[in-house]
């Protein structure tokens, strides 16, 4: 699986307030990722499933209008090879 689809669906995890706790049991991502691009995943991805390819697809779609950390956040992960 690419590395962009890893972290997009960590970062998704949280799409809503009750669902934080889903974001600690996420088996993807890093703590990065989930503090920088957890508002980037509801605003964009909100009801994709974090660990689907869907989720995925929407943080490849959108990535350019992801927010400069989330963005950052991305590229550090894939340059750590999805560490």
């Amino acid at each position: 699986m690419p590395r962009l689809a890893t972290f997009a669906l960590l970062l998704a995890v949280p799409l809503v307030v009750a669902s934080a706790s889903i974001a600690q049991d996420s088996k993807r991502g890093n703590a990065d990722l989930k503090k920088y691009c957890s508002g980037d995943a509801v605003t964009f991805c909100s009801g994709n499933d974090p660990d689907s390819k869907e989720m995925d697809a929407c943080f490849k779609t959108h990535r350019a209008e992801l927010s400069e950390n989330c963005r950052r956040a991305i590229t550090a992960y894939e340059a750590s090879g999805g560490k």
